[in-house]
């Protein structure tokens, strides 16, 4: 059984419907040589029913050919099949007048269905051409154009007016329905199609997703140890320049921050990784005071705060403190934290150029959309020799005091003047 499915299994749902739509109208086809050649069955001569057996016989294979051709255009695999179209169109409109013309003249006898073999032509060629037209408009011209070509046979050779509004109504419904019903099947290939097309793009924008939230958590993760590292290694040259002992203790330090980011890279790696605000607080105070700066924490230490809060601020005090010591000679810097309403932390640091601006690079870039997920804001600020760079995320309702009122805080103003 495995190997009678196998073939199905292995093949994708756009696949699947393809090949059912295919087989669908092939059916049709073979549908269209039965029906039709059942209506000859008594009152033609040998000749004519050969004859008329072998134009039915044609115009179904026209007709699945068309429909193959059809869809491999509907598809992107092949040119339109024009030459095709009109084939079809002919030879439909040419069998029903033949036959026609056969009845009225009396070379076939009542005992043929003159009926549905004219209008069976003209209905089954109108749902294959339908593979073959672009638009409804077209589609609506192709099922009139035809009824009117029939009713005027029908008229030409001197048939009543009523037979005359009977084929011509009897065109125009047989020759919709199977518009329709062939219309639909390709809609839902179509529908298909799409969902699997989006399906995949979607896949697509999660790894790249995916691949931004790993670049951004490499940076925030390497960015100040790679300092601290730069850092110490400068100042254990110089010390080992002047045969200070220091430089040894300095380069060990070094090894172990090293050893220490081959730890968290691994962990981004493996997307385990979360920054956490104490921990944050007081590596970043090591890190300032061991680079010579006068660091300081003021405010609340942020226990009660949400985990995924503390996440984010954590991932604030490692970039602003990465920025400090990259970007400026600071002597002093202040990290405080609030809850009043909202987890507010700011960060603030002396030894900036009076001239300099607010960066904006990937580092600050990738903390605005780690606190655009909380609802949070970020707002950095640079002039008379300072920088302030204040990170705003709003709690939740069970998390502020009781006479809270949570207010618009200069943060988010900030943030947004920028």
């Amino acid at each position: 059984m495995a190997i009678l499915t196998g073939w199905w299994q292995r093949r994708s749902d756009p696949a699947r419907i393809e090949l059912y739509t295919r087989s669908s109208f092939h059916f049709f086809a073979l549908s269209e040589l039965g029906m039709l050649a059942g209506s000859l069955i008594g009152g033609a001569p040998p000749g004519a029913w050969i004859g008329l057996l072998g134009l039915v016989a044609a115009h179904a294979a026209l007709c699945a050919l068309l429909s193959a051709r059809g869809l491999d255009w509907l598809t992107g695999r092949r040119e339109r099949p024009v030459r095709l179209l009109v084939a079809v169109a002919a030879l439909s409109v040419a069998g029903a007048v033949l036959a026609l013309a056969l009845r009225t003249s009396g070379v076939l006898g009542r005992g043929v269905d003159v009926a549905v073999l004219a209008v069976g032509l003209i209905g089954f060629g109108l749902g294959a051409m339908v593979l073959g037209i672009h638009g409804l408009r077209e589609l609506v011209y192709c099922l009139l154009g035809a009824a009117a070509l029939l009713a005027a046979a029908c008229a030409a050779l001197g048939l009543p007016g009523g037979a005359v509004a009977g084929f011509a109504a009897a065109a125009l419904g047989t020759g919709a329905l199977m518009m329709f019903t062939n219309g639909c099947s390709v809609w839902l290939m179509s529908v298909v199609r799409e969902l699997d097309a989006a399906r995949e793009l979607e896949s697509q924008l999660a790894v790249a997703e995916e691949r931004l939230r790993f670049g951004r958590d490499l940076h925030d993760v390497m960015g100040r140890n790679l300092a601290v590292i730069a850092l110490k290694s400068e100042l254990a040259a110089q010390l080992a320049r002047h045969g200070r002992a220091e430089a040894v203790e300095q380069m060990i330090e070094v090894q172990r921050i090293a050893r220490e980011s081959q730890r968290e890279v691994r962990a981004v790696v493996r997307g385990y990784r979360r920054a956490d605000l104490a921990t944050e607080l007081t590596g970043a105070l090591s890190v300032l005071r061991a680079a010579g700066i006068d660091g300081r924490a003021e405010g609340q230490d942020g226990d009660a705060l949400p985990s995924e809060v503390q996440a984010a601020l954590g991932w604030v005090v490692r970039e602003a403190t990465t920025n400090v010591l990259r970007h400026s000679e600071a002597r002093s810097c202040t990290i405080r934290l609030t809850t009043d309403g909202a987890a507010v932390l700011s960060v603030v640091n002396d030894g900036v150029p009076a001239d300099s601006r607010a960066p904006s690079g990937s580092g600050l870039v990738g903390l605005r959309e780690r606190l655009a997920v909380l609802g949070g804001a970020l707002a950095v600020e640079a002039g008379d020799g300072s920088f302030r760079l204040t990170a705003e995320v709003p709690l939740p309702e069970a998390s502020l005091p009781e006479d809270s009122a949570p207010e618009a805080s200069p943060a988010r103003q900030r943030s947004a003047a920028l």
